[in-house]
């Protein structure tokens, strides 16, 4: 029988595009108030892989990556994604969406992102939202699935995800080494 462990924190991401290159830095503001301190901005990139966005938010696309401080629960991902998704809502112009935003989070084994559309290799986890396992780590880097996208499976994004989880796991160790004021203190206990 196996024995049931609560999982280690997650490294939450989000991906945003948006045709405003500022508007982005606005979005990233409003994401810190949900998840907190943004500790990594990726480079301006473009999405464009795709012009699937085009005729709904216009041409060409900005994006950026982000990650934030502060480790979560892998539940959390459910809400975020729900919180995204009012975040684009309320950003809306004309009825079309002014920014995209994908949240997901990194461990030392994963890339998940949240979704609201169900596929065959996406996991239903609650009200409407789907984890779709996009990256698994494995021979030392992060490695795409048949079914990653493009602009996930691209080197060059793969790199900054590699220096993620690079962060993700110093943070755990740091997180999971024992106070060492707290033995200091207990180590003079004996001795007295």
């Amino acid at each position: 029988m196996s024995k049931t462990h609560k999982p280690d924190p997650v490294k939450l991401i989000c991906s945003l595009f948006s045709p405003e290159k500022e508007f982005i830095y606005k979005i990233i503001q409003q994401l810190e108030e949900l998840c907190g301190p943004v500790d990594w901005i990726s480079p301006e990139l473009f999405f464009d892989r795709t012009k699937y966005y085009a005729a709904e938010m216009g041409w060409p696309l900005h994006r950026r990556f982000i990650s934030f401080e502060k480790p979560a629960p892998p539940e959390r991902l459910v809400t975020l994604k729900l919180e995204t998704n009012r975040v684009e809502q309320q950003n809306l112009v004309s009825g079309k969406r002014r920014v995209n935003i994908d949240p997901g989070y990194i461990t030392a084994e994963r890339l998940i992102l949240a979704t609201g559309k169900n596929f065959s290799h996406r996991v239903y986890l609650s009200q409407g939202i789907y984890a779709d396992l996009t990256l698994i780590f494995r021979k030392g880097s992060f490695r795409p699935l048949e079914w990653t996208y493009p602009d996930y499976a691209d080197p060059s994004i793969i790199y900054y995800f590699n220096e993620l989880r690079s962060k993700y796991i110093h943070s755990k160790k740091l997180r999971d080494r024992p106070d060492t004021t707290e033995q200091i203190h207990k180590s003079k206990e004996v001795r007295n």
